[in-house]
């Protein structure tokens, strides 16, 4: 099945021990499941059968999701996590169960992960190197000297929209035996598979485009067969997994994420060409720009005639006391944390996403005190691009 068939019907219609098959995935609540006899149960203990046994281990609504985006990301399972940075924590301990407690990563990522390696993954003495992730010969370098256990990036980085070279950095990382860590959340299997690209796992926050209405906190890991025992074993111990009605949601949001992110994306490239001539702007960052500096990485990896639902643009001679008076004029776009929803956020990094990151890192990270974040929703593009042109202009 096409991209937009799958997304609306793998998971769902299970037959579930009665004639009756529902249309949609019901909310499994239960936290634990019996059998008709103790065998059977010791067999699904001993994973010699399939079938859930405790909601920590396991759950039906979660195993329908996990289906789903197994399928959307072509990889050989999933786990459904609470959040994307416990989804992310997890894929970081199963790449390094078996390998050096080394990473090296990509300098220009969220601010949270940055967070996460340095605040609580370093003080367990796992060794983290930042490179620039679009400069091929300082990740060689980088994975040779390190020899790390993992290398991690983001498909497209948040927030200026840098896309490294996957296949390239993936053969680098494989030939030191080094696992590949790709958060696919700017991006979504829309646009982009990378463990068709050679990562080993996909991390998403299924809070963004996959569930889609502001309304889940969730994360995904998409597993190669390699590493997803490993994800799923730390799930069975630590927990971390995400609850059934937040699963029920998340496929719920799912179904439309072809038509969301087609709009989207077709909102914002229209967006990004206005602003782009808006005499209060300095300079916008977006995929489709042929002046990208990684544009014909874009042209090879991103899926045809998509660009990705993000921009961001420095607004002229703009301090912080300037860029937060522009965000309380705003009438319609919600300045707000997040992305992916179907109305329009925006997001200043220097207080939000990156507000721990220290300035010389942020300056290093091309994070300015006059950068703001776009994700772009499915209202009326002009009605999007009128606000932020009034709160642009009015003084």
């Amino acid at each position: 099945m096409k991209f937009e068939s799958q997304v609306v019907h793998a998971g769902d219609r299970k037959r579930e021990h009665t004639e009756a098959i529902p249309s949609t995935t019901p909310i499994h609540l239960a936290t634990t499941y019996f059998y008709e006899t103790a065998e059977q149960l010791d067999r699904i203990f001993g994973h010699e059968e399939e079938g859930p046994s405790y909601s920590r281990y396991d759950n039906p609504t979660n195993s329908a999701l996990e289906e789903l985006t197994t399928l959307l990301e072509n990889g050989h399972g999933s786990l459904a996590t609470c959040g994307g940075m416990t989804a992310l924590h997890i894929a970081f301990q199963a790449a390094l169960l078996d390998r050096p407690h080394s990473i090296v990563s990509s300098s220009s990522i969220y601010g949270a992960t940055v967070k996460l390696l340095d605040q609580i993954l370093a003080p367990f003495e796992v060794n983290v190197t930042y490179v620039d992730i679009c400069d091929l010969d300082a990740v060689e370098k980088a994975i040779a000297a390190e020899k790390p256990g993992c290398v991690f990036l983001e498909s497209v980085s948040n927030p200026i929209l840098r896309v490294a070279d996957i296949p390239k950095i993936a053969a680098i990382a494989r030939a030191a035996g080094a696992a590949v860590v790709v958060d696919n959340t700017f991006a979504c299997p829309m646009l982009m598979r990378p463990l068709d690209l050679g990562a080993n796992m996909v991390v998403h926050s299924a809070t963004k485009y996959l569930a889609g209405h502001g309304d889940v906190l969730g994360g995904i890991i998409v597993s190669d067969a390699d590493h997803h025992e490993n994800v799923r074993m730390l799930s069975r111990i630590a927990g971390g997994t995400l609850g059934p009605f937040e699963s029920y949601l998340t496929m719920r949001g799912i179904k439309t994420l072809a038509l969301r992110y087609e709009r989207q994306c077709q909102n914002a490239r229209k967006l990004a060409e206005c602003l782009a001539a808006h005499p209060a702007v300095e300079r916008v960052y977006y995929c489709a720009d042929p002046r990208h500096p990684d544009a014909a990485t874009i042209k090879q990896l991103f899926a045809p005639d998509l660009y990705g639902a993000v921009l961001a643009f420095e607004i002229k001679n703009a301090d912080k006391a300037k860029v937060l008076g522009f965000m309380n004029r705003l009438k319609m776009v919600v300045p707000g944390t997040s992305l992916g929803d179907v109305h329009t956020l925006l997001l200043y990094p220097a207080m939000a996403s990156h507000r721990d990151i220290a300035p010389k890192m942020r300056e290093r990270m091309g994070i300015r005190e006059n950068l703001v974040r776009v994700a772009v929703g499915i209202e009326a593009v002009q009605d999007i691009y009128a606000d932020l042109d009034s709160a642009l202009r009015t003084p």
